[in-house]
């Protein structure tokens, strides 16, 4: 009888079950660990990282989630609930959410719809429902949910079970789509998770491809290629995302700058993967620069779009609210390039979101958002030298007319 009433609750839970709305409404910004520690993490770990997001003013700049990626489980128990492994997380989980919130900080933490995660460890796959009931008895304010090991599943459904499980544990959990794109989840993620993966790993590299056999990490430029396409399916409370930030974890300043402007200019989440409690002064102004984050961050949500390409040089245009634009000039070329643009001889339009900026009717205010000081206004000719592997990132505010 009691199997019988858990079907009819499963079943119940499954028609009425949606996700969390409005958890999303910018993109998300935190930090999680894999990227800089992979399986090498423990409880002290996570809590210095929380320690660093504070006082080195990440989170005063908008950062808020601190994510454990793989390898934090133990075993299941004797009714198959999940463990965390009692060598590297001794106080526990709760614990551990606890202290992140005592900080202002939101806590994130990671599986897999397989039966194992990409770690090694115990997957999801049939415990979906028993694992969402304790990551939010434990005070988890986001899943990351990852795609290994998962012969014979339906991505769309895998993931619509975890959202409906999520659901039914009734706490609202950010849920972080990681299948990789490989079943185009910007087609059917956006009543599922709050962001997707578009592309396999990204790698500490500005451009280039680490072949490991069966799969393959990119560099930053090549997963800004794979956008190609997607931005018509992204928007408050559903992101595309093109995996997390390489910053400071080995490229150059103009790489790390250049890498953080276009993930802005994507509206893709902020999640650095670094080691927040050793940063150079240079990367912890890439991470904090509000300027740059407020392009990010816009509550229209508009992912950018490429405009212009030559000679390795991309123009990229975002529209913003009150009807601002961000423009970015890309240099993704190992040369430095002095580049001319005249405003009057454009009219960028954005058929998606319909939007246009017509620079013949309308003059703009430019703002280099890196050198943070106002540029003149777009009745000029926009001249100017980008560095190899670097950006310029301006904000154009339109002059109102009398």
């Amino acid at each position: 009888m009691k199997r019988i009433n858990l079907i009819i609750i499963l079943i119940a839970t499954s028609l009425y079950a949606q996700k969390f709305e409005g958890l999303a409404l910018t993109p998300p910004m935190g930090w999680n660990s894999w990227n800089k520690f992979g399986c090498e993490i423990n409880e002290e770990i996570i809590k210095k990282m929380a320690d660093a997001m504070v006082e080195s003013g990440m989170k005063d700049a908008g950062y808020q989630y601190i994510i454990i990626d793989d390898c934090w489980q133990g075993e299941r128990d004797s009714l198959g609930f999940i463990q965390p492994d009692p060598q590297r997380f001794p106080s526990g989980i709760k614990a551990l959410a606890d202290y992140i919130h005592s900080k202002g900080l939101k806590f994130g933490i990671y599986s897999c719809a397989g039966w194992k995660t990409c770690g090694g460890r115990p997957g999801s796959r049939g415990y979906e429902f028993q694992d969402a009931k304790k990551y939010a008895e434990w005070g988890v304010d986001y899943l990351k949910y990852d795609w290994c090991y998962t012969e014979g599943l339906n991505a769309e459904g895998a993931y619509l079970t975890m959202r409906n499980a999520l659901y039914a544990a009734g706490r609202p959990i950010v849920f972080s789509i990681c299948e990789w794109g490989n079943n185009k989840p910007w087609e059917w993620g956006k009543n599922i998770g709050h962001l997707w993966r578009t592309t396999g790993d990204i790698t500490n590299c500005f451009d280039c491809i680490v072949d490991h056999g069966t799969w393959k990490s990119w560099g930053v430029m090549q997963i800004l290629d794979m956008q190609k396409g997607l931005r018509a399916y992204a928007g408050p409370d559903h992101w595309n995302d093109p995996d997390m930030l390489e910053v400071g974890n080995g490229m150059s300043v103009n790489e790390d700058r250049a890498h953080f402007s276009m993930w802005c200019m994507l509206a893709a989440p902020l999640i650095a993967g670094n080691d927040l409690s050793n940063m150079s002064k240079e990367t912890i102004e890439i991470l904090t620069n509000k300027e740059v984050i407020d392009i990010n961050q816009d509550s229209l949500g508009i992912q950018g779009f490429k405009y212009f390409e030559k000679d390795s040089i991309e123009i990229w245009f975002k529209p913003l609210k009150k009807d601002n634009w961000a423009v970015c000039f890309l240099n993704r070329s190992k040369k430095t390039h002095e580049i001319k643009f005249s405003w009057k001889e454009h009219e960028v339009i954005d058929s998606i979101f319909n939007k246009e900026a017509n620079f013949k009717k309308t003059v703009f205010n430019i703002r280099d958002l890196w050198k943070k000081k106002n540029i003149g206004t777009t009745k000029d000719d926009f001249v100017a030298v980008i560095p190899s592997h670097d950006v310029i990132l301006l904000r154009l505010s339109p002059i109102k007319q009398h």
